[in-house]
């Protein structure tokens, strides 16, 4: 490893699908030593084996978070999902507390794509107030402002391809699509490199609208798929009928209505400025992705 930076490197929610891929990308670059925080600790048994400092820790639970950051070191803070209104942001509130009373040195926190005040998306205050809190705290400090995970369309895709249509909320609007493995990268990069403060767009190298992910899914099914704008109203009723709480449907939607408003359409090159490789792009993910938006073995 080149990089000049000493750990202990800290990755929060590591039994999670980035935190584990954050982990595996540290690895990979012979970052040490590594600490792996989780409130499952039993499920990263493979983990310890292979030297990891593995501690129970729970954002929820105040209690628990001084022994996990003790030492202190450069700290990964992975957004919890907690969907009820608050309840992210008091447990983001105990992390960056019990962080500063490690004295942890340098702080990664995955925040969200333009986090504004007038942001349609239900839970952006979670993400700008907790960029506000760590920035209170004079602790250097990374933003990554993860854009919507390309990951997302391997739910709707297989949708659009049965339906023989993709529908959407989104209007003409774009997003900055990026893969949830070039968020991983980017994190272990501002983890192991990160120097002063600064704010990072994670993004996919092009800003992509819903007419052209149908033409990318209609390649992908070898057949015409076409995109089919409807109101926010109509997509809840569908979530709803597909299984989903009202609430629930009415935080993904705000997801369609942040698109629709330009909110989402980012497009930035800090994946490559942090990792010295290029993001991927929602057609090279989507096409790699044939057999999981098909259901071909």
């Amino acid at each position: 490893m080149s990089n000049t930076i000493k750990g202990p490197f800290i990755v929060t929610g590591a039994s999670g699908q980035l935190g584990s891929q954050v982990i595996e990308n540290l690895l990979a670059q012979g970052a040490a030593p590594l600490v792996a925080i989780t409130r499952t600790p039993e499920k990263l048994a493979a983990l310890q084996a292979r030297g990891i400092d593995v501690r129970a820790g729970d954002f929820n639970d105040p209690a628990t978070l001084g022994a996990a950051f003790a030492g202190g070191g450069r700290l990964l803070i992975i957004s919890t999902d907690d969907l009820e209104p608050g309840k992210r942001l008091a447990a983001h509130r105990n992390a960056i507390a019990a962080a500063q009373e490690a004295g942890v040195s340098h702080i990664a926190y995955t925040s969200l794509t333009n986090p504004d005040e007038s942001s349609p998306i239900t839970f952006a205050a979670d993400h700008r107030e907790t960029e506000a809190l760590i920035k209170q705290t004079g602790i250097p400090h990374t933003i990554l402002r993860n854009c919507l995970y390309a990951d997302l369309l391997l739910m709707s895709g297989p949708q659009a391809i049965g339906a023989g249509a993709l529908y959407a909320a989104a209007g003409e609007g774009k997003a900055g699509y990026v893969t949830r493995a070039d968020c991983a990268r980017a994190a272990a990069a501002a983890l192991l490199t990160g120097t002063g403060s600064t704010v990072r767009d994670i993004t996919g190298p092009a800003a992509v609208g819903h007419a052209d992910i149908a033409a990318i899914l209609s390649e992908v099914a070898g057949k015409e798929l076409p995109y089919v704008p409807i109101t926010r109203d109509a997509l809840v009723e569908a979530m709803v009928k597909n299984g989903l709480t009202e609430f629930v449907a009415d935080v993904f939607s705000s997801f369609d209505v942040a698109i629709a408003k330009g909110y989402m359409d980012v497009a930035s090159d800090d994946v490559e400025a942090l990792t010295g490789q290029k993001a991927q792009s929602v057609r090279d993910f989507l096409l790699a992705s044939k057999s999981a938006l098909t259901g071909q073995a």
